[in-house]
C-alpha cells in the first residue's frame, strides 16, 4: 500500500497543534482576572490592616490651634479624642458637636485628621461685643445676640448694655412687642453699625425699646441713635458730626438725614 505523499505530509505538519486560538485567548483572560482579583483582594486586606489594625496609624496627638481665652488643654479635655484610636475611624462630627455643647465660647471648630497620627482642632472664639452685668459679675454677648460665657472681669473696649425698658407706655408695649432677645440682639446691629473710632469711645448702649436706644460714650457725650434701622448711614452720620462739632456733648442721629449736636 503506498504512504502518504510528500503534499499529504506537508498539510499535516502545517496544521496547528493544541487548543485553538480562541480557547486559548479565553484562557489567558480567565488567569488575568483571576491574578487581578486576587491582587485587589490583598491589595484591600492590606489597606485594611494598615489603616485598622497597624499601630502605625493610630491617634498618638491632639494639637489645638486657634484659641484667645480658652487654653488648649480646655479643648482637649472637652474634645475627648480617643487616644489610641485608629485614626481612620475618629468620629470627627461628634468631636465637634461634643465641642460646641461643651464649651458655648466656641463659634467654629474644625476637627482634621492630620496623618499619620494626629488629630487636630482648629478653633474660632466668639468676640463679645456687648457685656451685661448680673450679680458683680459679665455675660458676654457675641455679634449674633448669643449670651455665651460669664467673666469676672469685663473685658477691655466692650460696652455695657443697659436694658431699661419701661413697665408702662410704649415702652412696656414695645417689651411685650419684641421680647428681651429680640431688643439684646437690636443692641448688637447699633454696636455692630459704629465707625472704629466711635466704638473704641462708647462706654454703654442703653435700650428703652425698639426705637429708642442711645449711647454713653467716654467724657460725659451721649447719642440718641433711635431704632437699629439704616445703622451704616447714622455711623457715617455720627463720625462726621463728630468731626464738625468736636465740642458737642450730645448728638441726634436718630434721623441720619437730618442730624444734630448740641454742647448740652
Amino acid at each position: 500500500m503506498a504512504g502518504p505523499t510528500t503534499a499529504e505530509r506537508g498539510a499535516r505538519q502545517q496544521e496547528p497543534s493544541g487548543p485553538p486560538p480562541a480557547r486559548r485567548l479565553r484562557s489567558a483572560r480567565l488567569r488575568t482576572i483571576i491574578i487581578l482579583v486576587t491582587a485587589l483582594v490583598l491589595l484591600g486586606a492590606g489597606a485594611g490592616w494598615l489603616l485598622y489594625g497597624s499601630k502605625a496609624l493610630r491617634v498618638e496627638r491632639v494639637t489645638v490651634s486657634g484659641t484667645r481665652v480658652l487654653t488648649p488643654a480646655q479643648v482637649r479635655e472637652a474634645a475627648d479624642v480617643p487616644v489610641g484610636s485608629p485614626l481612620i475611624s475618629v468620629d470627627t462630627d461628634r468631636i465637634e458637636a461634643r465641642l460646641r455643647q461643651e464649651l458655648p465660647r466656641i463659634d467654629a471648630v474644625d476637627v482634621v485628621r492630620s496623618w499619620p497620627r494626629g488629630i487636630g482642632l482648629k478653633v474660632t472664639e466668639r468676640t463679645p461685643v456687648l457685656l451685661v452685668e448680673k450679680g458683680g459679675k459679665f455675660v458676654e454677648v457675641d455679634d449674633e445676640g448669643v449670651r455665651f460665657a460669664t467673666v469676672s472681669r469685663a473685658p477691655k473696649g466692650v460696652p455695657l448694655l443697659e436694658l431699661t425698658v419701661s413697665r408702662s407706655g410704649s415702652a412696656a408695649a414695645s417689651h411685650r412687642r419684641f421680647g428681651e432677645d429680640r431688643l439684646v440682639r437690636e443692641a448688637v446691629a447699633v454696636a455692630r453699625s459704629l465707625p472704629a473710632a466711635v466704638a473704641r469711645d462708647t462706654r454703654v448702649v442703653k435700650v428703652l425699646s425698639y426705637d429708642d436706644i442711645s449711647l454713653e460714650l467716654r467724657g460725659g457725650r451721649t447719642v440718641a441713635w433711635g431704632s437699629s434701622e439704616k445703622g451704616r448711614a447714622k455711623g457715617r452720620t455720627l463720625a462726621a458730626l463728630m468731626k464738625a462739632a468736636p465740642a458737642a456733648r450730645h448728638f441726634d442721629v436718630s434721623v441720619p438725614t437730618a442730624p444734630a449736636s448740641s454742647a448740652s
